[in-house]
């Protein structure tokens, strides 16, 4: 689940647990026990992903899918971190063709050529993991298959840069140069990625687009979420009636990838990537 593009409030969990540091910016850097709960958070959140991708299937409701996404986590081991958060009613933010992010599941039936957005969240012991796919469900174009591979591969090139030393505008700057090299898309800029951790949205904010060399230092124990979204149309978005769901302005389609990201000594460790 990504933020608007400004900025937001954290606050730290009860200093009992042994909280880790925070910047002066108000990012986060997160201790190791810590870090261990947010890998677990990440493990429950890529299986259930991994669950819907597997189980969607035209006939299904959006509601259908919530219900599986949900009793997952609590299986797993975990609770649900969108249910509620900001009032928001569901375990899974399920976005179809023209949405964006944050629609919210329900009636509505999946059919075949549909490409759907699952986005959801899992906390342990209260750390987040935080991660998004998009599934093409039955036939589709190839220029919306282009789209979504344009995604993931923008996702990749956002974590290659995950480094100790590097700064956000680092793995913005890449997002931004995959999805421009494979072709004229629009790169969402009013939602963007974020920090993570003892709260499900933290600071720095990590948009999708920037210079390389700007923004905030990415420091050992620091966590974020990456999560480009690509138009096949224009960046320009609206919000629906129900004051959640964001969609594309022209009505064309948007894949959302989104994976959680924690900074070391050397390669970032991927919290939410379990296969």
């Amino acid at each position: 689940m990504n933020i608007r593009n400004r900025s937001v409030n954290v606050r730290a969990l009860d200093a009992g647990i042994g909280v880790g540091e925070r910047t002066g910016n108000g990012i986060t850097v997160k201790n190791q026990r810590e870090l261990d709960r947010m890998v677990e958070a990440g493990r429950i959140t890529g299986l259930t992903l991994l669950k819907l991708r597997d189980v969607i299937a035209a006939g299904m409701t959006t509601a259908d899918l919530d219900a599986i996404a949900e009793r997952e986590i609590r299986a797993l081991g975990g609770l649900p971190a969108f249910k509620g958060y900001r009032g928001f009613p569901a375990t899974l933010c399920i976005s179809l063709n023209e949405e964006i992010v944050h629609g919210i599941p329900g009636g509505r039936v999946i059919r075949n050529g549909d490409i759907v957005g699952l986005d959801l969240g899992a906390i342990v012991d209260g750390m987040y993991g935080d991660s998004a796919l998009t599934v093409a469900v039955g036939e589709t174009k190839d220029e919306i298959r282009a789209q979504m591979e344009t995604g993931r591969a923008a996702l990749f090139a956002g974590i290659a840069q995950v480094r100790a030393g590097n700064r956000i505008g680092d793995v913005s700057a890449a997002v931004q140069d995959e999805i421009e090299r494979r072709g004229q898309y629009g790169i969402v800029r009013e939602y963007v990625g974020h920090g993570i951790g003892r709260q499900l949205h933290e600071e720095p904010s990590v948009p999708n687009y920037g210079a390389a060399g700007r923004g905030p230092l990415l420091r050992p124990g620091m966590a974020i979420a990456i999560e480009p979204m690509v138009n096949l149309g224009t960046h320009a978005t609206r919000v629906l009636d129900d004051d959640w769901t964001v969609v594309t302005a022209d009505g064309k389609p948007s894949v959302h990838f989104e994976h959680t990201v924690l900074v070391t000594e050397g390669d970032p460790i991927v919290t939410t990537k379990v296969e």
